[in-house]
């Protein structure tokens, strides 16, 4: 598994903040440390696999000796990110929900369920 090096910081009263030095426009940010580097995760998939889709080369990771003259580096501390390229990939679950609950989502969705909820997670994990 490929892992790049990540900058991590923190200003009181904000989330974290991530910025990986290799893959220029991948940012993220967390509440919590540790909801900051599972962001980190998908925000660095989701980039690669834009790349990917668009033709464009993925970056090869810097090394920690490459990166330590980097200026943008001053704060940060550097924590390791693991690029898992099926993190995105949809995965089948079973759930239950009530049927007139169910009733309500296919008439919001359109027929996609599954978009529904994922969009619906999505905003309530970002509150």
């Amino acid at each position: 598994m490929v892992s790049f090096i990540a900058y991590l910081r923190k200003d009181e009263g904000s989330d974290y903040g991530v910025e990986f030095p290799d893959v220029p426009g991948c940012v993220t940010a967390g509440r919590t440390l540790d909801e900051a580097r599972a962001m980190a995760a998908e925000a660095l998939a989701g980039h690669v696999a834009a790349l990917e889709a668009e033709g464009m080369p993925v970056p090869v990771p810097s090394t920690m000796d490459a990166l330590r003259t980097d200026p943008n580096r001053e704060d940060a501390v550097l924590i390791l990110v693991d690029l898992e390229p099926d993190l995105l990939k949809p995965e089948r679950v079973n759930v239950m929900i009530p049927r007139h609950l169910l009733g309500r989502i296919d008439a919001a969705s359109g027929g996609n369920r599954s978009r529904f909820l994922a969009e619906a997670a999505e905003m309530k994990l970002a509150s």
